[in-house]
């Protein structure tokens, strides 16, 4: 007889252990045993045991899902940018003034190390309502070593105290900070020769990302950061192509990045570079919204291509102040064309992909997490249509009902 700690009976899964399909099991059950999927299929095939059963009484369970792009932990508020945005300013017209990044620097480096985890919490808290299991945080408003320490540990916190998977990433290479105006050079050399060891040494990055934009950081500069990333053994990922194409995708490829975010501008030999390294796409619809882009990203081609193309939310205080990972699925498929199921992979499999969690998250299969949401839903594709809702019955992490 198997050894189970938990089963769970009463659901039809969307297990999303396929490529082409939701991976359905009609009248499921799932056996968790030490925190993870010991056995799953449809429960007339459940095998004699002695564990406790619980009946989660209809609906549709699902992984829980996987924001792969965050920056929730932040000082300070920027709505009054969102004024001026809706007034005719531009995301680089603020930024240029002394706004955007630059200004929650500011608000971040003087907050106190409470104060930025009882904000973040709220946060997370409503992410975690719509459905996440699994969580990326990163850094990138210290732009110093101690406030990007700083933030990176109140994120490891995060993950301490809430029912929740979370992953940080150091992104130091965000902005350039007012003390390093017309150095940019010199500010890389402070990220690659102090910040990122020192976070290495710490173990509080599990990887490094960068923005390689007009306003940031140039491929050069960025590749610098890739190579002190790599020599400390930490994966690499990249907010590219958003604004402009500078080919940061191409250098991610060449780096065999986790994965390359927003991609607006992305050229069509960037994306061949990224299916041929198995980066991963994440699409960003929230700031695409906020910053009213009309630049779609080429999702039809990243499909013929193959790439796993993720969606994240994206939470930051400026250009994407998004709780809802579900509204994200909705958008991914009313303003960039996926469909339901390319949604559904986008915040589970793909989303686990780009965290290099492929293995362990993001499926309903044996061996995996067992990190599941049960949906008080007919059908999956409720998950992209509904606008809002509280569709969430239970939400497990690591097999344990929160």
């Amino acid at each position: 007889m198997p050894s189970f700690d938990t089963v769970y009976v009463g659901f039809n899964a969307a297990t999303m252990a396929s490529n082409s399909d939701y991976g359905t099991i009609k009248d499921a059950a799932i056996a968790v045993k030490n925190g993870h999927i010991e056995w799953i299929g449809p429960a007339c095939d459940l095998p004699e045991h002695k564990a406790t059963t619980v009946n989660l009484g209809g609906g549709w369970v699902t992984p829980g899902l996987v924001d792969c792009h965050t920056h929730i932990v932040f000082g300070g508020d920027r709505s009054s940018e969102y004024e001026m945005r809706l007034q005719g300013a531009n995301y680089e017209a603020i930024a240029k003034a002394g706004g955007g990044i630059v200004s929650t620097v500011v608000d971040t480096r003087k907050a106190s190390a409470q104060q930025l985890l009882e904000s973040a919490k709220k946060r997370l808290h409503g992410l975690m309502a719509d459905g996440v299991t699994c969580i990326e945080v990163k850094s990138g408003y210290g732009l110093d070593l101690a406030t990007e320490t700083k933030m990176l540990r109140v994120a490891r916190t995060l993950g301490e105290e809430l029912s929740v998977t979370l992953r940080t990433s150091c992104l130091a290479a965000h902005a350039l900070p007012q003390e390093y105006q017309g150095r940019a050079d010199a500010y890389i050399d402070l990220v690659c020769d102090e910040i990122i060891p020192s976070l290495a040494k710490a173990g509080l990055a599990d990887a490094v990302d960068g923005f390689c934009e007009g306003i940031a950081f140039s491929v050069a500069q960025i590749e610098r950061v890739f190579k002190a990333a790599l020599a400390h053994n930490l994966p690499v990922k990249l907010h590219a192509e958003q604004l402009s194409n500078l080919g940061g995708s191409g250098l991610a490829a060449r780096y065999k990045a986790l994965s390359s975010d927003h991609l607006e501008y992305l050229s069509d030999a960037d994306a061949v570079a990224m299916a041929a390294a198995g980066t991963v796409a994440v699409i960003l619809p929230g700031a695409f919204f906020c910053l009213k882009e009309t630049k779609l990203p080429p999702i039809q081609r990243l499909r013929e291509l193959g790439v796993p193309m993720a969606i994240a939310s994206d939470c930051n205080p400026g250009s994407a102040p998004v709780l809802s990972l579900r509204l994200m699925m909705s958008m991914a498929c009313t303003l960039f064309g996926f469909t339901p199921l390319e949604a559904l992979q986008g915040v589970t499999r793909h989303g686990a992909q780009a965290l290099g969690l492929g293995q362990s998250h993001g499926q309903l299969k044996v061996g995996y997490a067992a990190d599941f949401v049960c949906w008080d839903i007919q059908q999956p594709a409720e998950l992209s249509y509904w606008l809002g809702g509280q569709l969430v019955k239970h939400r497990a992490v690591a097999g344990q009902i929160t």
